[in-house]
């Protein structure tokens, strides 16, 4: 492994390794991190944020989600992230498993979590880098926005995917 680059969010290195065939390779991976995504969910209807970013030069429907801080565990940064981004605060976090980005790329996971038992919390300060807006939207519209387009955020998918998946095993808390 040789390290390529090294920020303050991410890091590149330029590795080589040998396939299950045998066949060596090499290649860039990028390790931004891993992070937790948070769908704070309130009877049938979810909190969204509209967020502005930058990367891509426009406002997007995602859930709240952040970069896990060194040493904390995926639980800490969800609880975190739903004040800092929601102002809320949840009393359940319920684990949906975790997803991989870009693997061809990056080892980054997001850990995926539903928060319920919302409260208002002003805990933690907003990062002040981020442009957020929260939108309360009911689940069966935030399905439809996964599904038309107006969501187009890979976590927030997925996130929404577990969660509408689980409810429509259990029916609604």
């Amino acid at each position: 492994m040789t390290e390529i680059y090294r920020g303050k969010r991410l890091s590149v290195e330029l590795n080589r390794y040998t396939l299950p065939n045998g066949k060596e390779k090499e290649r860039v991976v990028v390790k931004p991190g891993n992070a937790a995504v948070m769908l704070p969910i309130e009877g049938d209807d979810c909190y969204l944020v509209r967020q502005y970013r930058f990367v891509i030069g426009e406002y997007i429907y995602e859930a709240a989600a952040g970069t896990l801080e060194a040493g904390e565990e995926p639980i800490e940064t969800a609880r975190r992230e739903l004040v800092e981004e929601c102002r809320l605060a949840a009393g359940e976090f319920i684990p949906r498993g975790f997803i991989y980005t870009s693997p061809g790329f990056t080892d980054e996971r997001v850990y995926l979590f539903e928060a319920r038992g919302l409260t208002p919390s002003r805990e933690f300060d907003p990062d002040d880098d981020e442009v957020i807006e929260v939108v309360k939207v009911p689940l069966a519209e935030a399905a439809a926005m996964c599904h038309d387009g107006r969501i187009n955020d890979a976590k927030t998918i997925a996130i929404l995917c577990r969660c509408l998946h689980e409810r429509a095993l259990s029916g609604p808390p």
